[in-house]
């Protein structure tokens, strides 16, 4: 099947499918005739999330790739993350539902800017978050997650020099952790950076026996008003395990799709970027790059096994080794 022009320079396809299908029935057929895996990241809609294979943050989603026979995967994520599956498997298909889901936190980060950090800083290990292109993994030593960035640099010797980037608030939260003095590249999460003190102040006085949960991507006197700090399985874990009470989560609010999922019985308030009474408990602080994934733009993926995701083989061969050396130290 040819593609339409219109849809190579909008970098998905929203061809429309007759009325009273049943995109979800459909997709599931596709994956089983054409052997395909799906792949979601907690933040994305739920209805997606209901259809995926296997659900997960960034570390769980890399291990689930490396690891999967499928022919073709499709990640429902954002660009990094489908590079990230390709990288980890060259000889696979590897669909994106829409180039244009980016992520400001891989943006705030420039290859050609941290090859001249590094040029400046001679003798530093660079530490990348997985929120980054391929063209930064494939300067850097090893790649981490939030949910794995404490253990990994607890690995390294105390008197290492390391740059850790490109998102500053999870880097200023490793360093108070472990005790390092991490060189911090000043980048950060759209999403995460809006949430306040007054958000979750505001929350606590309406809510006074809700427990703060906040993902370290969130700035320092966020964290220092929550209870519980760590990666979306990390939260999520927590909650699974101490479901009872309600929760006040200061994360991006496609989690509390799975949270609600699998504790039926517990309240979620999500913070809110505005404080205002009429916000309080809203679900408005979402990833507009996550939120571009569609049960349309998936489907018609899976239909033309297009858009695809590619890494040049240069910075692919690079950029896999400190995706594996992560991997092997997690």
């Amino acid at each position: 099947m040819a593609l339409k022009q219109e849809w190579i320079d909008k970098g998905y396809i929203d061809e429309p499918v007759a009325e009273g299908t049943d995109l979800a029935a459909e997709i599931r057929k596709m994956c089983k005739e054409k052997d395909a895996v799906i792949l979601a990241h907690y933040y994305t809609k739920g209805e997606i999330q209901d259809i995926a294979d296997f659900i997960g943050d960034s570390l769980a989603l890399a291990q689930k790739a490396a690891k999967t026979e499928a022919k073709i995967i499709l990640m429902c994520g954002v660009h990094f993350m489908a590079e990230t599956c390709k990288i980890l498997c060259p000889d696979k298909l590897v669909l994106c539902p829409d180039l244009n889901a980016g992520c400001s936190l891989a943006d705030s980060c420039k290859a050609e800017d941290l090859k001249q950090y590094k040029a400046e800083h001679p003798g530093y290990k660079v530490i990348s978050y997985v929120n980054t292109t391929a063209a930064v993994k494939a300067l850097t030593d090893v790649v981490v997650t939030s949910g794995n960035a404490k253990k990994i640099v607890d690995q390294l010797p105390k008197d290492e020099k390391i740059i850790f980037g490109p998102d500053y608030n999870l880097g200023s939260y490793i360093n108070s952790v472990t005790g390092r003095n991490m060189l911090l590249w000043n980048g950060g999460c759209h999403v995460h950076e809006r949430f306040s003190p007054a958000g979750i102040i505001a929350l606590r006085k309406a809510h006074p026996n809700a427990k703060v949960l906040a993902h370290p991507e969130c700035k320092g006197p966020v964290l220092a008003l929550a209870d519980v700090v760590g990666s979306t399985a990390v939260l999520l874990k927590y909650v699974v395990e101490h479901p009872e009470g309600e929760y006040i989560v200061a994360t991006e609010a496609g989690i509390l799709h799975e949270m609600t999922r699998k504790c039926p019985n517990t309240t979620f308030y999500a913070v809110p970027p505005e404080i205002s009474e009429s916000a309080l408990g809203c679900s408005c602080n979402e990833c507009d790059y996550m939120k571009m994934n569609t049960l349309l733009k998936i489907y018609n993926a899976l239909k033309y096994e297009w858009p695809t995701v590619d890494v040049p083989a240069d910075i692919a061969r690079e950029a896999v080794k400190p995706i594996n050396r992560m991997l092997e130290m997690s």
